[in-house]
């Protein structure tokens, strides 16, 4: 074979090329799309450094909201700013 020529797609109901025996769908077909370990927590953390900007965001948009500065309001029914 020549290395310039482009080699044909595997079918997903055909032999695996690997040399299972198994029909390519029900073996190699999905391992390319899994991720390692390492992807996997990569993507953990990447997740986690998202959430906490997120959550670091919505913190300074809402303020700093302690039982101090906030008083009850039989009225209402509900938490007011202490004035």
């Amino acid at each position: 074979m020549r290395r310039n020529e482009p080699q044909a797609k595997t079918g997903r109901n055909e032999p695996c090329p690997c040399g299972s025996g198994r029909k390519y769908k029900q073996c190699c077909l999905g391992k390319a799309a899994r991720m390692s370990p390492a992807q996997k927590i990569l993507a953990w953390l990447i997740g986690a450094i998202l959430l906490a900007g997120l959550i670091g965001i919505l913190m300074t948009l809402t303020g700093p909201q302690s039982a101090s500065n906030m008083v009850w309001s039989e009225e209402h029914g509900h938490w007011h700013p202490r004035d």
